[in-house]
Formats: structure tokens, sequence, C-alpha cells
């Protein structure tokens, strides 16, 4: 099939000059699994499922298709539970002279912890899902949380965040000032403590244990995988920041350190950082600015993280930027699937590289891009559904009205 939809997908392959790869260590399984262990000491854990959708490989001309469904994660329908509260252990166990593994749900939540450590208030900056996961970690553990989102976020990621006793903003300013936003009031606040899934200069521990946190879900998939008796040829992965990215690529690339799969970089069109940055490809991060209107709203992240560019740029084999379009195919493609394979429900961030591995599947002017990923009928590929409906009006009008088809463009009154 060829492209009705408007704007077209640009990748470039990786030619970037690499560094001394000195965060990659920060990756390492034996880290990820620090990670999994914590993660497995709340009542609320569970290993999120891996569905394998044969009928959809078999259409799409590969072997096996696999995505890791995060919608189920904690009751909180996304995956970045998983770095908040890691983070916020890592901390107060810090703070404390302790070893993550010495700081449990049960420690964290005990009478024991609020005599010793007392209360903190942790800040972040959030298009949704981190704020909630960071809010949900604060409110379970009696601490406090300040949370600051963008303009443009709807009034029901709001809400799930207030919901969680956090106090929390719509800010007349992007997610990037929203950061910068949240870290002035961290260090102006008496024990208030930035907790944000980027990094800058200056700011790297918090993201990196972050990061971590989000090794959680790629070791359970990779445990998964190997149970089903695959080894994976490629992973597609999402990117805003690139927290998530780096996590996921910094567990494979170690876990198959001679033989990597093929990683693939996913961003939404309007806050395509990272792509920007491979194109350059001199390894300066190219900042994203403006608005950055995308449907995309937990991708709509303009300024790279600095641990996981450097993870990223040198382990990931091309970078793609994504017009809204291709996000809500994938969408609809999970929601709608193939008769015999499962429904899964997947948000507008969730689903962008189920829309990339169909276009280029699929769509004949993205060929060469095809070829130089080396998809073809022995391909084994993983993808992360990183969010359920965490905006349910959005879902719909995307599953149900058709939103970034052929003339229903988002935001188009605003560009």
């Amino acid at each position: 099939m060829s492209n009705p939809f408007g704007s077209p997908i640009k990748w470039t392959p990786n030619r970037i000059t690499k560094s001394d790869d000195k965060q990659l260590a920060n990756m390492s399984l034996e880290e990820m699994k620090k990670a999994s262990d914590f993660h497995k000491s709340f009542p609320q854990y569970a290993v999120t499922p891996l569905t394998r959708l044969s009928n959809l490989a078999g259409y799409l001309g590969v072997n096996r298709v696999y995505v890791k469904d995060e919608s189920y994660r904690f009751g909180l329908n996304a995956f970045k539970v998983l770095g908040g509260s890691y983070a916020i252990a890592k901390y107060i166990a810090k703070e404390l002279g302790k070893d993550v593994s010495e700081v449990p749900y049960s420690f964290l939540t005990s009478s024991e912890l609020r005599d010793t450590f007392g209360q903190a208030t942790f800040f972040t900056a959030t298009d949704g899902n981190h704020g909630r996961g960071v809010a949900w970690a604060a409110n379970k553990l009696g601490q406090k949380c300040v949370v600051h989102m963008p303009k443009g976020s709807t009034q029901t990621r709001l809400n799930n965040i207030a919901k969680e006793n956090a106090k929390v903003t719509i800010e007349d300013m992007n997610y990037d000032d929203c950061v910068r936003l949240a870290a002035k009031e961290a260090e102006q606040t008496e024990r208030g403590i930035m907790v944000q899934d980027t990094a800058w200069e200056g700011y790297e521990e918090i993201p990196t244990w972050i990061m971590q946190g989000y090794g959680t879900l790629a070791m359970e998939a990779d445990q998964q995988l190997e149970a089903d008796g695959c080894r994976p040829t490629h992973v597609f992965v999402q990117a805003g920041v690139g927290s998530l990215a780096g996590a996921v690529v910094g567990y494979f690339a170690n876990r198959f350190k001679e033989n990597p799969p093929i990683m693939v970089v996913a961003e939404a069109g309007e806050a395509d950082c990272l792509f920007r940055s491979a194109e350059k490809a001199d390894g300066s991060r190219v900042n994203v600015t403006g608005d950055m209107l995308t449907i995309m709203a937990g991708l709509a992240c303009g300024e790279a993280n600095t641990v996981s560019w450097d993870i990223l740029r040198n382990h990931v084999h091309t970078f793609v930027s994504c017009p809204d379009w291709v996000s809500a195919n994938g969408t609809r493609i999970y929601g709608s699937p193939c008769r015999g394979d499962e429904r899964v429900i997947s948000g507008e961030s969730g689903s962008v590289t189920m829309g990339l591995l169909h276009a280029v599947m699929t769509m004949p002017e993205y060929k060469d891009l095809k070829e130089s990923l080396k998809l073809d009928e022995n391909s084994q590929v993983l993808l992360v559904s990183s969010e359920g409906d965490t905006d349910p009006d959005r879902y719909r009008e995307i599953t149900w009205e058709g939103l970034c088809g052929t003339d229903k463009e988002p935001f188009a009154d605003l560009k």
C-alpha cells in the first residue's frame, strides 16, 4: 500500500561518532537485576504480558512479532512507575547509608523509615505517565510530590496524578521548560529532590537510577522471549528524552555483546531530537524547541537525556522520525488484531513502533529502510507498548473516529 496520510517517515542509519561508551556499564545485567528484585518486593508487582502476534507476523512477512504490554504495570496503565519508584528507593537508601537491596517495599512503607528518614518532597515534570508513576510511588511510601505538566496536557492525565495526593499543575510552557521549573523549585525547597527521567550535565545520577528501573521490563521481556525459544533479531523502542530507549538498548547490548539485535529508535516527528542529532552525526545533541504538538504526548520532549544518548549513539542501528499517523495506525492495528491474535490496548506513545513496523513492511516507499534494517521472513521482532489508553478520550478519537487518518490531523489550527 502507498502512504495516504501526508508527512513521510524520516530515517537515518547511525553514523554518529562513537564515544568511550562508559554509560553502558550502568545498564549491566547485574544493575538491572537489582532493580528487578526491588520491584518484586512490591505487593502490586506482576510480570507484564509478552504477547506474540503470530498472525500479524505472517501478514507482515516476518518470522515473529512480540509486544511487551506495559498497560498492566502496577495498575497504572504504563511502564513509567518502574523508574520513579526505583529512583526514590535508591535516593532514600543512599541517604540512610544502605544498599537498595536493604530497602524493599516493606521497609519503605514502615514506621521505622518515617522515624529515620522522615519526609521529603519529590519534584518532577511530566507529559503524564512519568509524573503519575512518581506521584504513585511517593504516595505509597508516605512522601510528598509536586508535578508540573506542559501546555496541551489533558485534564484526564492531571486528574490521574492528583488522585495520588500530589500537587499538580498544567503550565503555559513546553515539557523541557517544565523540567527547568521543577528543578528550580526542588532546589529552593527544604528536602526537595528532583526525580526526572531526563539528564543534563550535573544531573545524571537520579536519571541513571530511573533508567535502571526501566530495565525491569527489558529483563522480563528477555526471560519471556527465551522461554518461548526466541532470540530477538530486532528491537524497536520509542523515545522521548530517550530514557526507556537507553535502558532497553543498554540491556540488550549487554545481554548479547557479541551479536546484538538490530536496534531501532522511533520518535515523534515534532520532537525528534535524537533523529536530528543522528543526522548531524558528530556526537553532539540537537535540541528541538517550540510547542512540539503531537498526539504522542509521552514523547513530546525536545532535549535528549545525556546518559541515554551516550548509550544510543553507540548501539542503535537506525533512528526514525515518525509523523502522528504512524502512531495512530499502530494503535488501530493493536486494537483490531488479525484473527487469532490477542488484542493489545496501546496508547499513542506506546504504539508508534507497531505503526513503524507495519509501514516498513507494507509500504513500497520504505523499501530502502526495510532493506537497511534487514527485515525479512527470518526476523524476530520485539516491540514495547509503553502505555495503554492513558488518555481514554484520545484513544477513542483514534480508534473510533479515525484521528490522524487522511483528513483528521490534530493541532492543525495551531500549526
